[in-house]
């Protein structure tokens, strides 16, 4: 992990949000490359989801919603953690991932029996971040930036099965930042404190729903082995009984094997009608489904996929990276699915001179109106290798002698490292027809 977040800030992925100033605690802002990764894993979320299917309508909703929407989801009354503090070193813990009743920082340095850091009894904790609309901050006027996706979606389900004119079963997808003031964040990008979901709530007739549940676990886990992944780092975890949220009939995570050890990056839930049958009698609002062919009104059930964009990128990362020796040096190579990756190819002139740098520039231009491209002229030629190697640029094309007098140019393999020759005015459909592998 230490490697990866060097080359992350090195290579213009991730940076520190404030970091002239110290930094915000685990807060994170995507540099160039880092945005463009993240936009192509929502993207390919999008199109898998949306854009592939009739049965599934796209949303945006608010990050501010009314407060009562919280109420009758259970997060204010209910999302919380349990916490302790240090009365020694003042650090924080969520005391139900403690292995023990000892604080794990570093015992204190003052002698004595009992010098060690000694913990408070736990407390609950709320979540979610609260801010005030309106001049003035008081009571009515709270307002929450909202931890999840999910809940735009159900109060919203009616005036989009009615606007789309669908039917049941139907989903709704969203992609947008939620918030939860965690008392221990970390992982680097894993575990923050503003985040991005890319969730979908389909909504099914009550007694479809275990049939639709394993249909859509299928589904999400080929997404992820699509991405690239490693098979043998991905898993399912069922939630045991003592696992399962209030609401879920059952839950299963897709797990990745970090560095730091297994970890969630996607769940697939069976919500029942919990959220709809809530938010129904809170709002005093109908919000069932009238099926004409059976002549029946019923609350739907729900199935949801719910993924972290940031723990998807963080995941596709963590997989590209990988280190090899070559004629005695390391080669430092991302190796992301050419259809994610920042750069597409990179355009080298071979050197500064002889008309290159002329149909090196000409080249790019043509080739970025189709694909991401970067130009680097800057250095020998196997650094510059060794530069797109870093950032999991799939191909590198090279400008040399031969292209001046034969109209053709070098295109060296990121993985592989073998080189085509491929002729100038057929560059960018050789391009074409491998950037979506």
């Amino acid at each position: 992990m230490d490697k990866l977040v060097s080359l992350a800030k090195r290579r213009g992925f991730v940076f520190q949000s404030s970091e002239v100033y110290g930094g915000l605690g685990s807060v994170w802002d995507y540099g160039p490359l880092g945005v463009a990764l993240k936009r192509n894993i929502k993207d390919r979320w999008w199109q898998a989801l949306v854009g592939g299917r009739e049965d599934i309508e796209g949303l945006d909703a608010a990050i501010l919603m009314h407060p009562k929407v919280w109420e009758a989801s259970g997060h204010v009354g209910g999302f919380s953690d349990p916490m302790v503090d240090c009365r020694t070193c003042k650090a924080r813990f969520r005391a139900d991932k403690l292995a023990d009743a000892r604080c794990p920082q570093k015992p204190s340095k003052l002698p004595g029996e009992h010098a060690a850091c000694q913990l408070t009894e736990p407390r609950q904790f709320n979540l979610m971040f609260k801010t005030f609309m309106g001049p003035m901050e008081e009571t009515a006027s709270v307002v929450y930036l909202r931890p999840e996706t999910a809940q735009g979606i159900y109060v919203n389900f009616l005036n989009v099965l009615n606007a789309s004119r669908q039917r049941i079963p139907f989903g709704i997808a969203q992609i947008g930042k939620a918030f939860r003031n965690e008392i221990t964040p970390g992982n680097f990008i894993f575990r923050t404190r503003e985040f991005e979901q890319m969730e979908m709530q389909f909504f099914v007739k009550p007694g479809s729903d275990e049939e639709w549940f394993e249909q859509w676990r299928e589904i999400r886990m080929a997404w992820h082995l699509d991405l690239g992944l490693t098979p043998a780092k991905l898993r399912w975890h069922q939630h045991a009984p003592d696992e399962l949220a209030h609401y879920a009939k059952a839950a299963y995570d897709i797990e990745y094997e970090f560095p730091f050890g297994w970890q969630e990056i996607e769940g697939v839930h069976n919500r029942t009608d919990f959220d709809l049958s809530r938010h129904q009698e809170s709002s005093g609002k109908k919000l069932e489904y009238f099926e004409q062919a059976t002549n029946e009104r019923f609350l739907p059930y729900i199935i949801e996929t719910s993924a972290g964009a940031d723990r998807v990128t963080l995941t596709v990362m963590a997989d590209a990276y990988r280190e090899e020796t070559v004629e005695g040096e390391t080669r430092v190579v991302m190796g992301f699915l050419p259809a994610i990756a920042p750069i597409k190819a990179a355009i080298l002139p071979l050197v500064k001179k002889d008309g290159m740098p002329e149909l090196a520039r000409a080249l790019y231009h043509d080739v970025r109106r189709h694909v991401p491209a970067f130009y680097d002229d800057a250095g020998a030629i196997g650094r510059r290798y060794r530069r797109q190697d870093e950032v999991g640029t799939p191909w590198c094309i090279t400008i040399d002698g031969d292209t001046t007098t034969q109209r053709s140019v070098t295109i060296r393999h990121r993985d592989s490292m073998a080189q085509d020759r491929v002729a100038l005015d057929q560059v960018t459909t050789w391009l074409a027809a491998r950037v979506g592998e």
